[in-house]
């Protein structure tokens, strides 16, 4: 009877050792597909951004809205208001700025600085090659660097840089931060400096940047941060930048 007893006790435990393996890679490809489709919708807003200005080009009715916009902006004259050349970067100002303050994100210096220099390298050197393959002129001149805006790309970058270090900690740093990339591309509309579709479609390519360098920085870490023994080398890099409308910098420090 014992003997009975241990064997039964066996099986029982088998066959919930055998349901938990079970559920537990149910579980793991459900993670895995949740994760995967994130990803995806993340990409959703973003590259149809970008798709909406790269159908701009040689759209006759994109471009009437583009012309219907400035007009709108233009009915009178006004002055200039510059403050998107310092707005595009007050979200990454303030990602350092809570740190210094306590309020942790969710990297640490080095890595989020990694982040920040990869997604300004794609933003930077994005930007930069379309605008001079479109040659779309700005409005009130003649120089054919207008598509996409290198502000917004830059403001936009920022948003999305700010709300991914600090979603977990408030929802309001993103809107915050994308609050002021939206006023930093309406300026760029308000100063005459870009048509709507050019505007659009930085903001799509900014955000496009920052997600792409979230990706791939485990992938940074282990090929250029870490020696073969897994111990981290002591590394200083700065990589300037041009969007194609100003200058940056870009800073990785290892300890």
């Amino acid at each position: 009877m014992y003997m009975i007893k241990i064997h039964f006790f066996s099986i029982v435990l088998f066959s919930f050792s055998c349901t938990m393996s079970i559920h537990g890679q149910i579980i793991k490809k459900d993670t895995i597909h949740h994760q995967k489709n994130r990803k995806l919708k993340a990409l959703l807003i973003p590259t149809l951004l970008v798709g909406y200005g790269a159908f701009s080009l040689n759209n006759k009715s994109l471009k009437k809205l583009d012309l219907s916009i400035y007009n709108k902006l233009n009915k009178s004259e006004h002055g200039k208001i510059r403050l998107d050349n310092y707005a595009q970067f007050v979200p990454i100002i303030t990602v350092y700025g809570l740190n210094a303050f306590g309020v942790k994100g969710a990297h640490n210096f080095k890595d989020r600085t990694i982040i920040l220099t990869t997604a300004s390298i794609f933003m930077g050197s994005t930007t930069y090659g379309i605008k001079t393959i479109s040659n779309r002129k700005r409005p009130r001149s003649n120089a054919e660097n207008s598509f996409p805006s290198g502000h917004t790309a830059t403001a936009f970058m920022a948003a999305e840089f700010l709300r991914q270090e600090y979603k977990n900690v408030s929802v309001w740093y993103g809107i915050a931060g994308y609050t002021i990339a939206t006023g930093t591309g309406f300026l760029r509309l308000y100063n005459n400096r870009h048509w709507f579709s050019d505007v659009v479609t930085g903001a799509g390519i900014g955000i496009l940047s920052v997600q792409a360098a979230y990706w791939l920085e485990p992938f940074i870490q282990r090929t250029f941060f870490k020696t073969k023994s897994g111990n981290l080398k002591t590394t200083a890099v700065a990589i300037p930048y041009y969007n194609g409308e100003s200058y940056g910098i870009g800073m990785t420090l290892q300890f």
